[in-house]
């Protein structure tokens, strides 16, 4: 009987014969991938392991998308001296500056590189390994800087001078804080860290907390009287006005200055104890210099305990209130907001009524 089917030994069999193997190799060879891919998915341990991963994945996406959309490339911060555009969370990073280690430590951002011989126990996130020491506050170690290769300085007022320098070896942000506007701007520099390594919500929070804290201590030092800031450096005195790094409990909390004529200057207006008994506060602001930065000597409440001060409003009615260490080696930042309003809420609420 005739057939229409080709003979396995006609031309046209033979024709097709190597396309025809080709197809059947590509279908064993890929049924072989799936048979391992179904039995690796019917392994439970290995089903979790890529169920893990996905969710991983998931996450990553997630806090991609609730950090200011870290996948960009760059971000520009706005420095003292002018516009730096960098990569989103740079590292290594070295940070020359305690009010900027104080904050990136509340964001839980880690540093590779900082000063030595830090007085300040609240400078590093606790999850970091310890940084390396690269040179002091004044002055940087060029050496170490060099073979670091940091992507990015962050420097503050103490080490402005030193920024050229710096700038060669890396980019480097100068973000000193204006003392004569204290508030705006560590808040701003504040949001632009966060920016910077990713962390605007937490940033966000974090300023929330100062906020909060601030609009509490208003409430309670309203209407309670002037106030005199005194730094004690030893046996010298100095006074701050509104307009230094300490004018925040006038500008921002509104307690009257008891002297609105203190000349402005970074290390204040010298004074004696004649003063203070003049100028009569209602309340005495004191900043123990030695103390913070771990000087031997007489502590300030020994030195103000004098017959002068003690014939002040504030030393009769025991209204004298001790600024954190923060407030003269980290001012403006996270913790020395939260610590100093603290206390300051407190004496404030437990004060006599004369």
């Amino acid at each position: 009987m005739m057939t229409d089917k080709p003979m396995l030994t006609s031309p046209r069999f033979m024709n097709l014969k190597r396309p025809l193997l080709a197809v059947m190799m590509t279908s064993l060879l890929g049924f072989g991938v799936v048979g391992c891919s179904n039995s690796e998915t019917k392994n439970p341990d290995s089903a979790a392991a890529e169920s893990q991963k996905k969710n991983e994945t998931a996450d990553a996406a997630s806090n991609v998308a609730k950090n200011d959309n870290v996948a960009t490339a760059k971000v520009d911060v706005d420095t003292v001296k002018g516009v730096v555009s960098l990569p989103i969370n740079p590292a290594p990073v070295v940070v020359y500056d305690m009010t900027l280690l104080q904050d990136l430590a509340a964001l839980d951002v880690a540093v590779d590189g900082k000063p030595a011989n830090l007085k300040l126990d609240n400078l590093q996130s606790k999850n970091q390994p310890d940084p390396k020491e690269v040179g002091t506050l004044f002055e940087p170690d060029l050496e170490a800087l060099n073979a670091m290769q940091p992507q990015a300085i962050l420097i503050g007022s103490r080490m402005a001078e030193k920024y050229d320098e710096l700038s060669a070896i890396a980019p480097t942000l100068d973000m000193s804080i204006d003392t004569a506007n204290i508030y705006e701007s560590s808040k701003k520099r504040l949001h632009d860290l966060g920016a910077l390594f990713g962390k605007s919500d937490e940033a966000m929070k974090l300023q929330q907390n100062i906020d909060t804290a601030i609009n509490e201590t208003k409430a309670v030092t309203k209407d309670k009287g002037d106030a005199l800031v005194v730094m004690v450096n030893g046996n010298k005195l100095s006074a701050f006005g509104p307009e230094s790094r300490f004018g925040f409990l006038h500008t921002v909390l509104d307690i009257p200055a008891a002297d609105s004529a203190i000349k402005s200057g970074p290390h204040g207006q010298p004074i004696s104890f004649e003063y203070i008994q003049k100028v009569n506060p209602d309340w005495l602001f004191v900043i123990d210099r030695s103390a913070a930065v771990g000087e031997d000597g007489a502590g300030a409440k020994a030195v103000l305990n004098n017959p002068l001060v003690a014939q002040t409003n504030a030393w009769k009615n025991q209204h004298v209130v001790y600024l954190t260490p923060d407030s003269y080696l980290a001012f403006g930042g996270y913790n020395q907001w939260i610590s100093d309003l603290t206390n300051i809420k407190k004496a404030f609420s437990n004060a006599k009524v004369s």
